[in-house]
C-alpha cells in the first residue's frame, strides 16, 4: 500500500484521530505518515536514526532516537528532547519502543555494527519513559531490544531481543510499570529467520515480523506454538501493526537495507509497506503515552 520504499521501516502505529499509519524509517532519520485517503506520505527528518515513535495523548508523538528519548511535534516540525541516556555508549542507539496500559512509554537500545556483522554484545537495555519524565531500566545485557507487547489482562510484558531469536514473556505489575521473572515464550524456526517487531491482536495472540524470514507469525502465548504464517512478497520484514477503521486490518513494515543488487532484483517490493486483510481477528488501538 505504501510504494515509497523505506530504508529501514519500522515501528508502524495505526493513529485513529488522523486515520493514519505512522512509522519511522531508522536509517534514513525520518518519522513518516501515510494516509490510506490520499495516499499521500509526509516525512519529518529528524537528526538521529529513530528506533521508534509512539502516539502522545497531547497530540504529536513521544520518539526514541539516537540515545534520548524527545517529543516530536509534527505541524511544527520541533524537536524536544527529555533525556539523554547511554551517552557512555557512542555505538548504542535506540529501537523498537511501544506505550504501555498506563501511558508510560517503553523503549529498548542496541549497539550498532561498526563494521559488516561486528557488533558489540550484550550492550542494550529496555528503558520506561514515564509520564512525569522520570525513567528507569527494565532490563540489561541485551543484544537487539525489539518487539514488544502487553497481554490484554496486562499482566504480562512481551518482549523479542533479536539475537537471542526468542520472544520472552515477563510478569508485568500495571501499577508500578515494573517487569519481573522472564520466560522463555517462542523459539523461532530457522526457516523464520530473525525475530523484530510484534503486535497482539484481540484475542491475545502475538504476530512476530521475521526479518530475513519473509513473513509475519501468530503465536500464542499460552500453549507457546505457532499457529499460523503469512508470507510476504519480500524477505526483510520488520514490524506490524493492526489499522483501519475498525483494526480488522494488519500493515507491516519492511527494509532495503542490507540487501545486495542481485537480492534487490528479485525482490522489487523491499522496503515498502503492506496491508493483510481477511485475517479473520482484529487488533486493539494503541495506547498514548500520558505526558
Amino acid at each position: 500500500v505504501v510504494k515509497e520504499k523505506n530504508r529501514m521501516g519500522e515501528c508502524p502505529v495505526w493513529e485513529e484521530r488522523e486515520s493514519a499509519l505512522v512509522y519511522v524509517d531508522i536509517n534514513s532519520q525520518k518519522v513518516c505518515r501515510w494516509s490510506p485517503l490520499t495516499n499521500e506520505v509526509q516525512s519529518v527528518s529528524v537528526d538521529a536514526r529513530v528506533g521508534s515513535v509512539a502516539l502522545r495523548q497531547c497530540g504529536g508523538y513521544v520518539i526514541a532516537l539516537g540515545t534520548r528519548f524527545a517529543f516530536l511535534d509534527w505541524d511544527t516540525q520541533a524537536v524536544t528532547t527529555i533525556l539523554e541516556l547511554e551517552q557512555d555508549k557512542p555505538d548504542n542507539r535506540f529501537n523498537d519502543g511501544k506505550v504501555d496500559p498506563k501511558g508510560r512509554f517503553f523503549a529498548g537500545t542496541m549497539a550498532e555494527e561498526t563494521a559488516l556483522g561486528v557488533r558489540a554484545r550484550r550492550q542494550g537495555a529496555v528503558y520506561t519513559l514515564f509520564p512525569n519524565h522520570s525513567v528507569i531500566k527494565q532490563l540489561d545485557q541485551v543484544d537487539i531490544s525489539n518487539g514488544l507487547d502487553w497481554s490484554l489482562d496486562h499482566r504480562t510484558f512481551f518482549h523479542i531481543d533479536s539475537l537471542a531469536y526468542a520472544v520472552h514473556a515477563f510478569s508485568y505489575d500495571v501499577h508500578a510499570g515494573k517487569i519481573a521473572c522472564p520466560k522463555l515464550l517462542y523459539h523461532l524456526e530457522k526457516e523464520e529467520q530473525m525475530p523484530d517487531g510484534m503486535c497482539i491482536d484481540a484475542e491475545g495472540k502475538l504476530w512476530v515480523a521475521c526479518i530475513d524470514g519473509g513473513r509475519v507469525i501468530r503465536v500464542d502465548p499460552e500453549t507457546g506454538k505457532r499457529i499460523q504464517t503469512v508470507r510476504l512478497p519480500t524477505s526483510r520484514i520488520t514490524s506490524c501493526c493492526f489499522g483501519g477503521k475498525d483494526y480488522s486490518e494488519m500493515y507491516v513494515t519492511s527494509a532495503y537495507d542490507g540487501l545486495d543488487k542481485s537480492t534487490l532484483a528479485r525482490e522489487p517490493h523491499a522496503g515498502e509497506i503492506f496491508k493483510i486483510t481477511g485475517l479473520g481477528v482484529k487488533g486493539i488501538p494503541q495506547n498514548f503515552y500520558a505526558a
